[in-house]
């Protein structure tokens, strides 16, 4: 994987001497800038220095951002993993009661309907499905918002980084019911393979469970 990212961020059209310095600067201050970030050393050895900076726990410094990395990941780590708990929660809460009830029901229409839908879930690309859902409930339904984490009504200091925490801790009111409303759709999205998943592997258990003695 760090080999994957490192030929990554070589072989993409941006230049990261030109994104620090800018393309109106010298030539000799491109070169020191160069020789600074070691992009004048070989392909190998560039490889080996990223290596052991990452051990010591350095990524760099964005090109988009000028930051470095670790600050940035820092920074959007808190959304990511509150994203991904909701969804999680999501697609347990709701996998778990299909399985049981399709194994339950097995070879009856309950059954076929949460393998359809599971399959379904299973397969269709996340991308596309969440522009699907985007179209119907924030496009023609208008009931979700299309992107963001909270409405530019609120403004309020992010003491944790989780805006349902921080929406809270604001006591603004209707801050909690705005990240809220953000939440409900990326989370549907991204809830739907491990709901799939889920769902088939607790039907299947159970149907073990239940031809046993």
């Amino acid at each position: 994987l760090l080999l994957v990212t490192f030929l990554i961020g070589r072989v993409l059209p941006i230049d990261p001497v030109l994104a620090a310095v800018g393309d109106r600067a010298p030539q000799d201050v491109y070169d020191r800038v160069r020789e600074e970030m070691g992009l004048n050393l070989p392909l190998w050895q560039q490889f080996f220095i990223y290596i052991s900076n990452v051990v010591q726990g350095d990524f760099g410094q964005s090109v988009l951002t000028a930051n470095p990395v670790i600050e940035d990941i820092k920074r959007v780590f808190p959304a990511t993993l509150e994203l991904a708990t909701l969804a999680t929660f999501i697609g347990v809460v709701l996998g778990i009661p299909a399985g049981v009830f399709a194994a339950i029901n097995k070879g009856k229409w309950p059954d076929h309907v949460v393998r359809v839908i599971g399959l379904a879930g299973y397969s269709m690309p996340i991308f596309w499905w969440g522009l699907l859902l985007i179209i119907l409930f924030s496009g023609i339904l208008q009931w979700t918002p299309v992107s963001g984490r909270i409405s530019l009504l609120y403004f309020f200091p992010q003491v944790t980084g989780f805006m349902l925490i921080d929406s809270l801790l604001s006591g603004e009111k209707g801050a909690f019911l705005s990240a809220v409303r953000h939440l409900i759709l990326p989370s549907i999205v991204l809830a739907t393979i491990p709901l799939a998943v889920i769902a088939r592997q607790t039907r299947s258990a159970m149907l073990e469970a239940l031809g046993e003695d």
